[in-house]
């Protein structure tokens, strides 16, 4: 990848006014750069509120952290991709290990997802990683690839391509714990590799690494080429640390 993708998911924090103000002090400072890219994935009711603060930077886009994937109908509390697009996102996380493990998203559910996103018109980015029982019995890569498969089901070459892929250890997300670079880099080779059989052009899909990414340890991450870049959360929800992951030197390879 030419480019790091830097994915703020703020989760459920910050209404739309003080995400319009989050966005416009991180934006303020932090110049625009060719070797990356700012994606923020805000609560639905602020989208609007950041699609507003980014607009004329085109190194920054918004997304919505999850859809239903009927276009229109009777699901109260849902929002569709069409909807969203229409709302001004260019993305839509799909399988968030929240999402799956608290709200029962199933595999089958995150390619159904996938495919309705990809046909608004939205890029997706699919999570994938293992609950800690699974990775104490050796059981991670056959849990990563399970989920992949079912999230690309039905794609062909052009749109698996257009899928990025984050992985997400579960038992490092808000934990305070994360894989380390060599661990995350050893997962990421696995699905390069994986994705590279299914699809000759795969090789090319950005994969990104999430679990308690924060400003003292992006720069080990991001030292391994396997990473094309971080889906950060806590340490997205204040400018000061999120400015420091942004400013993360880009290494050499």
């Amino acid at each position: 990848m030419s480019r790091l993708i830097f994915a703020a998911n703020w989760k459920m924090h910050h209404a739309p006014a003080p995400a319009r103000e989050l966005v416009r002090a991180v934006l303020a400072r932090h110049r625009p750069a060719a070797d990356r890219e700012l994606l923020f994935f805000p609560p639905a009711v602020s989208l609007g509120a950041v699609v507003e603060e980014i607009k004329g930077r085109r190194d920054a886009a918004a997304g919505v952290q999850n859809v239903y994937w009927e276009p229109k109908g009777a699901f109260t509390g849902e929002v569709s991709a069409p909807i969203a697009a229409a709302a001004g996102a260019s993305w839509a996380l799909v399988g968030h290990s929240e999402r799956r493990h608290k709200f029962g998203a199933t595999d089958e559910e995150t390619g159904t997802t996938v495919r309705a996103v990809l046909a608004a018109g939205l890029d997706p980015m699919l999570c994938v990683g293992e609950l800690i029982e699974e990775r104490r019995a050796g059981r991670t890569e056959e849990v990563v690839l399970r989920q992949l498969t079912a999230g690309l089901a039905g794609l062909d070459a052009a749109a698996t391509t257009r899928v990025v892929i984050a992985y997400e250890p579960v038992w490092a997300i808000g934990t305070g714990v994360n894989a380390t670079p060599a661990d995350a880099a050893a997962v990421h080779r696995t699905i390069r590799q994986w994705l590279a059989a299914r699809v000759p052009a795969g090789t090319r899909s950005a994969i990104l690494y999430g679990g308690s990414v924060n400003a003292e340890n992006a720069a080990a991450l991001l030292a391994e080429a396997e990473l094309d870049g971080v889906l950060v959360g806590g340490a997205s929800l204040e400018a000061e640390s999120w400015l420091k992951i942004l400013e993360t030197p880009r290494p050499a390879r």
